[in-house]
């Protein structure tokens, strides 16, 4: 592939996007692409046409490698990018492909290429990985994340978790997100194991291969180990090989946690963004049942700082603020962004992630909820994450959401969006009762909506700008 990519003009320095779900050809891609220098765009293949647009736009990718299922989105944005080269994948029987115009099909490209033996020298500042934020809250950014950055959280991994050489870690939550990318694939692959790549995450699906494959790590975001907890009988299985289980990627209720410790497995929740490359934090797994909640402690080469929202100053244990961030594993900034850059790095080189959260004594982590999420009533902060991890817990909810609308007395008020099973009837009173039990009444919900599926990101977060649509229709 790395043959391919030359042959067709791609230099280092180059962009080198992927279209398409997780699969042997992504990785063929992305190694290729480390092999010449280039850089490796994961594009996000749940993404509507003017995103795609974006993305492949600002990223100026000159080649992309592409599935049948997402062809046809590439085409109609095409016109608006630097691509000249349009490779499809054309050999997974999971995707059949068939001759398009403008494309290579890139099987009989590949069967022609003469292997090179050529690896571009890179140092641990050279860019690695082109990735862009979910963009939820405006037009993605695109982080550029380097080999050190990718190597430097290996070696926090390596130090923190119980994971071995030759492995089989178990990727099925989307690849373009850097937590599947970059928890246990990457390093895994480095290190001589075995990735077992799955197109999609379904719960039978999963239940069975972890046991079948004895999967020994996997990444993946709480409602993927709620709904994998829901299969009939996976905890009677032998799983005793299964050592490092990371949730991360959005808030992560109590809930899911207790339950899966309560059988002998240990979720370790940890925390970070696409910028620390992923993980930041982590608890421990002999932590997970003393600390539930909790996510964790900094990771051994990564520094981890609580500061005040206003000063910048750091705060004392129990106090909420901003989480900043700093490391070899944290990137550097922004693609073509200066702005963003500037306003997202101080002077002293610290990140400042906008998420809300504080230290207990034992320095551990707790984080509460995203900055602009943050609710305002009548002067009381209200943090959704926190309303919704007392959902979680409440009997009949599937899923939950809450998010605040305009209130003309107030400022803003909490409307909570849940999803229930079948046959559960679920009013605004019982949401109330229940989460008084566990919150402040000015932190209950004012207004319940209930909805089929809630709205979530391409990385498994909740859309909170599509949820406070939905929330607003209630007015």
């Amino acid at each position: 592939m790395a043959t391919v990519l030359t042959d067709g003009g791609i230099r280092d320095g180059d962009r080198v996007a992927y279209l398409g779900l997780d699969s042997a050809a992504f990785f063929v891609t992305m190694l290729a692409a480390f092999r010449i220098g280039a850089l490796f765009v994961p594009v996000n293949f749940r993404s509507a046409d003017p995103e795609l647009a974006q993305v492949l736009e600002n990223s100026g990718a000159q080649a992309l490698v592409c599935e049948e299922g997402r062809r046809a989105s590439a085409d109609r944005v095409r016109g608006r990018t630097a691509l000249r080269r349009f490779l499809l994948v054309d050999d997974d029987p999971e995707v059949p492909a068939a001759p398009a115009e403008g494309w290579e099909p890139w099987s009989p490209l590949l069967a022609a290429a003469d292997p090179t033996p050529a690896v571009a020298a890179r140092q641990a500042d050279d860019p690695a990985i082109l990735m862009f934020t979910s963009g939820t809250t405006g037009a993605p950014k695109g982080v550029v994340l380097t080999h050190g950055n990718a190597w430097w959280n290996a070696v926090n991994v390596e130090l923190r978790l119980d994971t071995r050489r030759g492995d089989t870690t178990y990727a099925a939550a989307p690849l373009f997100h850097i937590g599947a990318l970059n928890s246990f694939a990457l390093r895994t692959l480095t290190r001589g194991g075995t990735v077992v790549v799955r197109r999609t995450f379904d719960p039978q699906q999963c239940a069975d291969d972890l046991v079948r494959l004895r999967i020994n790590s996997m990444f993946g975001v709480s409602q993927m180990f709620t709904a994998l907890g829901r299969v009939p009988g996976f905890f009677d299985q032998d799983l005793d090989h299964l050592r490092a289980v990371v949730v991360a990627g959005a808030p992560v209720p109590p809930s899911p946690v207790r339950q899966y410790a309560d059988r002998g497995l240990l979720l370790q929740q940890a925390w970070g963004l696409t910028e620390t490359a992923p993980f930041a934090t982590h608890l421990p797994a002999e932590r997970t049942r003393d600390k539930i909640g909790s996510a964790g402690i900094p990771m051994p080469h990564t520094q981890v700082r609580i500061v005040d929202l206003l000063t910048r100053a750091p705060v004392e244990p129990g106090t909420r603020g901003e989480i900043v961030v700093r490391g070899p594993n944290v990137a550097a900034g922004y693609w073509n962004n200066s702005q963003a850059t500037a306003d997202a790095y101080d002077a002293e080189g610290w990140f400042h992630s906008g998420d809300i959260g504080y230290f207990d004594d034992d320095g551990c982590l707790y984080v509460v909820d995203r900055l602009k999420d943050m609710i305002s009533r009548g002067g009381e902060n209200v943090y959704p994450a926190e309303v919704e991890g007392a959902l979680a817990a409440m009997p009949g909810v599937l899923d939950a959401a809450v998010v605040g609308i305009p209130d003309p007395q107030w400022g803003e008020t909490v409307v909570a969006v849940i999803t229930v099973a079948q046959g559960t009837p679920i009013t605004l009173d019982d949401v109330r009762d229940h989460t008084a039990q566990h919150l402040a009444r000015y932190k209950l919900p004012r207004r319940l909506k209930v909805v089929e599926t809630i709205p979530r990101n391409g990385s498994g977060k909740l859309d909170k700008p599509v949820i406070r649509q939905l929330a607003a229709k209630e007015q």
